[in-house]
């Protein structure tokens, strides 16, 4: 092989192992879960997905909010971490929780949820590993994280079908063995019997007896986004 030609093949090959290397680490350190919504951004009305929208304007009945609600299957909570590659989203589901209602009496209203962040994932099985290592969540011994709602000081006593409203969520967030009291700021809509709601807070590593973790090639910024896509239905 003269020189032309075996420089050409290391060049190939050098180009082969940069671009297989920068797909390892787009693969290990990039974004493979993007956050569902489940109220429409296109319209006010419109249901999760972007589907068809609901027939908006009519006022909605006290009784139809009041009362127990459960969360249902698609519902879903996120937590988000920005590097310094782009922002990394992890997915845990199924949701369990129920809430109680009282658009008269908003101090006796209750909500309360959990998931088993044992079932994260970001769609990178080595990542969710060390995620839910000893070092980090710990799992195996914390298997729950939780969110107590405190108040719904100011629960809409109007509501209109379709209509989006803001709501923020005062509460106890609880991962690990460790809690700490934070505020989702969130908008829910009533929409064909059911009630949905997106809302998000944002916590840190330390809160949770957590480092922030670093690579060599990575930064990780200290701030973690919690995301909350709920749809419940009366109980």
């Amino acid at each position: 092989m003269n020189k032309n030609k075996l420089a050409a093949t290391a060049a190939g090959v050098l180009v082969v192992l940069l671009a297989g290397g920068y797909w390892a680490y787009d693969y290990y350190a990039g974004n493979h879960v993007e956050v569902k919504d489940v109220i429409s951004t296109a319209s006010p009305a419109g249901t999760a997905g972007g589907s068809t929208p609901a027939p908006s304007g009519g006022a909605v009945a006290a009784d139809q909010i009041n009362g127990s609600w459960k969360v249902l299957p698609a519902s879903e909570v996120y937590f988000s971490v920005t590097t310094s590659k782009e922002t990394v989203n992890f997915v845990v589901t199924p949701v369990q929780g129920a809430w109680q209602l009282d658009t008269s009496a908003p101090a006796k209203s209750t909500a309360e949820g959990k998931v088993e962040v044992g079932k994260l994932s970001s769609g990178n099985g080595q990542r969710d590993s060390h995620v839910k290592s000893e070092e980090y969540l710990d799992t195996a011994k914390f298997p729950e994280a939780t969110f107590t709602v405190k108040s719904f000081g100011e629960l809409p006593k109007q509501w209109k079908e379709g209509e989006k409203l803001p709501l923020e969520l005062p509460g106890t967030l609880k991962v690990k063995d460790k809690t700490k009291d934070v505020v989702f700021k969130s908008e829910a809509v009533y929409e064909q019997g059911k009630l949905k709601l997106q809302g998000s807070t944002v916590v840190t590593f330390d809160d949770f007896g957590m480092k922030n973790p670093h690579a060599v090639t990575l930064s990780t910024q200290n701030d973690l986004q919690v995301q909350l896509r709920l749809v419940l239905e009366k109980a």
